[in-house]
């Protein structure tokens, strides 16, 4: 969030024309609450930069862009209906998460349209990190209590790990819940990215940002089931091969629900 003089500043971009929904080509807003943004607070200010303003991205010049996004639409949970429940894995690990509620987390699964294809954006984190270093993940983290909702705290936390403007995403769904075994439920955003976006990475988060083509991660032939005993049992965890890269745990579980979706099998 940038901040002029202890306030958040205004996110007018100069081109200030409306479109034909009403909204400024470059901001975002109505007349109206471009007129109020002197008035109104900071709390509302941020709810408004968080949660609104990226839902009114233009979609004809993001997702729209995307090959597969009818297929999207049939398969994505809306943005105007959170999945419930404790996580479609969550039988899994009945052994090994802590007593209690999960705390809530969100991820962006962002999708760039590119001329080869559609690409998946993703991050190693840095190898010094307490939890996960060096780990391939997405963007996100744990849900803020100043968090308006999901998409307000998986943008938040892409902002901060890898520089990602919230006005170049189109947030578009939800993949489902996802449980992990350091006690997280993570709702999964799928977003279309603006291809002329360009990573800036966080270092003490992030080392390095990277692209993973969508037909790859979506063939059956490129995901295993690796076996591995863990706390006295045998379980089973996915894993990708990618030149540099290995994609594995909740990352490529995030993908493979992605793919039953896609495949009407989730």
């Amino acid at each position: 969030m940038q901040y002029a003089n202890g306030v958040i500043a205004s996110p007018c971009t100069g081109i200030c024309t409306l479109d034909e929904d009403g909204y400024c080509r470059g901001c975002r807003r109505t007349l109206a609450e471009i007129a109020s943004w002197s008035q109104i607070g900071d709390a509302e200010r941020e709810r408004l930069m968080q949660s609104v303003l990226p839902r009114r991205s233009p979609l004809s010049s993001l997702f729209d862009a995307l090959p597969e996004q009818l297929a999207l639409r049939s398969a994505l949970h809306g943005l105007d209906r959170l999945p419930e429940g404790e996580g479609w894995n969550r039988d899994e690990l009945r052994d090994l998460l802590p007593d209690g509620p999960l705390a809530e987390a969100a991820v962006l699964v962002g999708l760039v349209p590119r001329p080869a294809g559609t690409a998946v954006l993703l991050t190693r984190r840095y190898d010094g990190l307490r939890h996960h270093g060096g780990q391939v993940s997405f963007p996100g983290g744990r849900i803020d209590p100043g968090d308006a909702d999901v998409v307000a705290a998986a943008l938040r936390e892409s902002r901060e790990e890898i520089a990602l403007p919230s006005t170049q995403v189109q947030p578009f769904g939800y993949l489902d819940p996802f449980a992990t075994i350091s006690g997280f439920r993570v709702t999964p955003v799928v977003a279309a990215l603006d291809p002329a976006y360009r990573p800036q990475p966080n270092p003490a988060e992030v080392a390095d940002v990277f692209e993973v083509p969508l037909d790859f991660l979506m063939s059956p032939r490129n995901l295993r089931k690796v076996e591995l005993e863990f706390r006295g049992r045998l379980r089973s965890v996915l894993e990708y091969d990618w030149p540099g890269q290995r994609i594995w745990g909740a990352t490529a579980a995030i993908l493979y629900n992605l793919r039953q979706r896609l495949e009407g099998r989730a």
